[in-house]
């Protein structure tokens, strides 16, 4: 039903004053995680969350989707997040490595997207690295682009097996004497415990090559080759997300950590390890300049409830009082009464769909501010109409690890179809909600962008860096390039730390790399030990549901879409087969079921149901399919849990717990399943279309 502007906001500032007063903060999700879109100003999800903290609070979320365990596994391991940091400098990288191991990635797909605007750096460095002939190993059940593009060696896991072959590497290592004894006893602490695991002489089981090999489905002697040619030469491993968004995801990266750790090249040029390569081009030399600092979210009340791990939002919404470990903490789910969405897609991103329908019935309210006839929106009890980037002004930074750029972003046409713009739909409700001078401060659009680009020209004058006044600036409607000094073109990540580890210590405990944690092993958790272990998943292909449900799922990024954003245009059509989401199938599979290229395939396991397209292929191990994440939500029955999903989106498969009582990550990654051709009624994809009556 339609209302006007100020009915809508009466309705959603109503709510928020009655819940603040009956229930408190803690009733109110405000969190609203997703990608938006570009823009320093016209952040929706800041902008919610300035809101919210002018009002009384809010539940917010701890974590992200895309490296739930990673962040926190590797907090403990590094004393810093390191998915997010700065990796060794590509020049450094294309003139040192000798061989680049891409696990569990794929570069040249994702690297077209990034949370800024993309700089595309990182692309540069695979092409300089395929021009040079550096050897390239690929290890991903899917023979993927990038592995093509830079003519890769690869070697197919069978999925979720990846903890299984890095420890087989490490046997390798530790038993040819190819580790590095002196670096393992100077930067890391508690090798000894590892490697009397790796022998067996805590379970009875070495983790041999053979054993892997068994489990992992890669031969023995090319996993023993492996650990020779990588002690042999001068290795960087590049280590994707999709291996830790699995059941016991923080093992992989921390056993990736543990493998480069024995190799003795962490802080060497060219060497170690880095977790972002493929992620908004980590390695891209970092510039001399300043920073748009953008607008802020505020201080939190102090009443402000403790957050929760992001991924648990469904498990929250459905069971207010339940108790779960997170990395050392208990965490009491609150009672949601109301959720608020600006700039995501709930509906897309989390994982098990039909079990998060059957949640998102619990809260009172769903307040979505949305351009675009999504499934979240479609779900929501509330639909505020916000303006894309094209409708209004704002200014971005170019390159999130150079931050090479600042781009003015020139409005290219007035609000369409009443639409407004976040800050104003949030500026409207803070002047209902009498807290109209705390949150605009005063200032309109281009007062807010003239002061950050005042603010950064200072950073950028400080640094010895001359820019344009903001109006030059602003009519120009170029970009600022910032100079990149010739240092960050061959800066080394840990070289500090290996020169110096008195004076340059990590963010562990011990200030060195904890290969055992003893604050891990002290939370006492059955899922996460204080050494990095295999631990059978949740689900996988040797599992009592394999018998049912025969084939492993790999997610992927998608190629042509930033998760499920562009889905609704053209781009989708590059890709879709029959007019769905695409399953990548490998022939002996396909045959074995009677399907052919191009057929519509039903997709099912206990959780649900999808409708995708055959793409038959050898560039997926057999045993695995690939379906890339991102189609929007298409149910035959929106009002019906299980109703198939006539688009193909992955998550009505996947399964949502959480990757260990430490992180509590997403495990998007994996599920099993069974394929089948299509045999019902033709059904009409209607992901794209408007409501009835909207």
């Amino acid at each position: 039903m339609r209302v006007s502007w100020e009915k809508a906001i009466e309705l959603v500032c109503g709510e928020i004053t009655r819940l603040q007063k009956d229930h408190g903060p803690q009733s109110i999700y405000a969190g609203s995680y997703g990608w938006k879109s570009v823009g320093m100003l016209h952040n929706s999800r800041t902008l919610l969350q300035r809101l919210m903290n002018l009002t009384g609070g809010f539940l917010g979320y701890a974590g992200d989707y895309s490296t739930g365990a990673a962040q926190v596994i590797m907090s403990h391991v590094v004393g810093s997040m390191e998915v997010y940091e700065q990796q060794t400098a590509w020049p450094n990288v294309v003139e040192h490595s000798q061989l680049v191991i891409l696990w569990g990635c794929n570069p040249m797909v994702t690297l077209k997207n990034s949370w800024n605007v993309p700089d595309h750096y990182g692309q540069t460095g695979f092409a300089a690295l395929k021009k040079k002939g550096t050897r390239v190993i690929s290890i991903d059940p899917v023979h993927n682009d990038s592995a093509k593009f830079v003519n890769a060696q690869w070697l197919a896991p069978r999925p979720y097996t990846d903890g299984a072959m890095l420890l087989g590497i490490a046997h390798t290592l530790l038993t040819e004497k190819l580790h590095n004894a002196d670096f393992l006893h100077t930067y890391t602490v508690g090798f000894d415990k590892f490697a009397a695991y790796l022998l067996g002489d805590d379970d009875g089981v070495a983790k041999t090559a053979d054993w892997a090999a068994d489990i992992c489905g890669v031969e023995a002697e090319a996993l023993r080759q492996l650990a020779r040619d990588m002690a042999g030469n001068r290795t960087m491993i590049m280590g994707g997300w999709g291996i830790q968004r699995q059941h016991h995801g923080e093992q992989q990266h921390w056993l990736l950590v543990t493998v480069a750790a024995m190799l003795g090249q962490i802080g060497l040029p060219g060497g170690g390890f880095g977790f972002s390569y493929h992620y908004s081009s980590g390695g891209s030399p970092t510039a001399k300049g300043g920073i748009v600092a953008g607008i802020s979210a505020g201080n939190a009340p102090r009443n402000s409830p403790t957050p929760i791990p992001v991924a648990r939002i469904a498990d929250c919404l459905a069971n207010p009082g339940k108790t779960i470990q997170f990395n050392g903490a208990d965490v009491t789910y609150p009672e949601v009464k109301m959720v608020y969405v600006a700039g995501g897609n709930t509906f897309h991103q989390h994982q098990d769909t039909n079990n998060l329908i059957k949640a998102w019935q619990h809260p009172d309210t769903i307040v979505v501010n949305e351009p675009y006839w999504t499934a979240t929106a479609k779900y929501a009890d509330i639909v505020l109409p916000a303006t894309t980037s094209y409708e209004r002004n704002d200014l971005e930074m170019g390159g999130d690890y150079s931050q090479l750029y600042v781009f003015p972003m020139h409005q290219c046409v007035p609000p369409q179809h009443e639409a407004r713009n976040d800050f104003d739909i949030f500026a409207a409700m803070a002047a209902k909600l009498g807290v109209q001078d705390a949150f605009t401060e005063g200032k309109d659009e281009t007062q807010w962008l003239k002061g950050m680009y005042d603010d950064m020209k200072q950073q950028a004058r400080n640094a010895r860096v001359a820019l344009p006044p903001f109006d030059m600036f602003w009519q120009s409607n170029n970009y600022v390039r910032f100079p990149v000094p010739e240092a960050n073109t061959q800066w080394v990540r840990f070289a500090d730390y290996r020169e110096n580890p008195l004076l340059n210590p990590l963010g562990t405990p011990s200030g060195k790399i904890e290969i055992y944690s003893d604050a891990i092993a002290k939370m006492h958790y059955q899922d996460c030990r204080g050494i990095p272990s295999w631990m059978p998943p949740h689900e996988w292909y040797r599992g009592p549901e394999a018998e049912k449900y025969p084939l492993s799922l790999n997610t992927a990024h998608p190629a042509n879409r930033l998760h499920s954003q562009l889905d609704n245009t053209p781009l989708r059509l590059k890709l879709a087969v029959a007019d769905r989401e695409a399953i990548m199938i490998n022939p002996q599979d396909a045959q074995a079921r009677g399907i052919s290229p191009g057929d519509l395939v039903r997709a099912f396991n206990d959780r649900g149901q999808i409708l995708v397209g055959a793409l038959v292929s050898e560039d997926v191990r057999p045993g695995a399919v690939r379906i890339s994440e991102g189609a929007w939500f298409d149910p035959a029955d929106p009002s019906q849990p299980g109703s198939i999903c006539k688009n193909g989106n992955v998550n009505c498969l996947t399964f949502d717990i959480g990757t260990s009582s430490l992180a509590q990550g997403n495990c998007g990654q994996m599920a099993q399943l069974e394929i089948e051709k299509y045999q019902g009624e033709a059904l009409q994809n209607t992901a794209h279309a408007v409501p009835a009556g909207a």
